[in-house]
């Protein structure tokens, strides 16, 4: 957790204050906060494995998940109303760093035929979003993890006004974009 804030404050601050232009450093974009999510999916119905998956999401993120329960009733996917969807983790502080840290400098390179994360995740305020299919990458990962075949999603949430300046404080934090990669 030191070394990533540790770089932000000193390296990246004194970058995005010089290449965007502002006087003040408080007034340089950075992370806020780092939401996980991982839905249920068809296995909707089971409680066990929706308890299964926040198992893991508390191991992986180390904090427990909130459930995310339904708001509308869908007939078509066998939904009520109140059932339990998905789980959510909203890191900050120094778990937020900690896990980062942990995704630029582990996770990352550990996935196979790896070739850098798109630039096309930014949501046009300058949060970013990317998706993994499985958690086998993780090292906080069991086994069992892995037969649960769970995705996941996670956020990057800036102060970050635009694309730009939200791709530039993430380029300086080291996320490794596709086109980094190549030069």
């Amino acid at each position: 957790m030191e070394r990533l804030l540790t770089h932000y404050r000193t390296v990246v601050v004194p970058a995005l204050k010089k290449e965007g232009g502002f006087r003040n450093t408080m007034a340089t974009p950075r992370i806020i906060k780092v939401v996980i999510g991982a839905g249920v999916g068809k296995r909707i119905k089971e409680a066990e494995h929706a308890e299964r998956v926040a198992k893991m999401l508390a191991r992986i993120t180390g904090q427990k998940p909130a459930p995310r329960a339904a708001r509308l009733s869908i007939a078509g996917f066998k939904m009520r109303e109140g059932m339990i969807v998905g789980l959510q983790v909203t890191l900050r502080g120094p778990r937020m760093y900690d896990f980062l840290e942990r995704l630029l400098a582990v996770v990352l390179p550990r996935i196979r035929d790896f070739r850098g994360i798109s630039v096309g995740g930014f949501d046009g305020r300058g949060n970013y979003s990317l998706g993994f299919t499985e958690v086998n990458a993780f090292a906080e990962a069991t086994p069992e993890d892995m037969e649960l075949a769970q995705g996941m999603q996670i956020t990057v949430v800036t102060n970050a006004k635009t694309n730009a300046r939200g791709e530039a404080l993430l380029r300086a934090m080291g996320f490794p974009f596709r086109d980094t990669l190549k030069k």
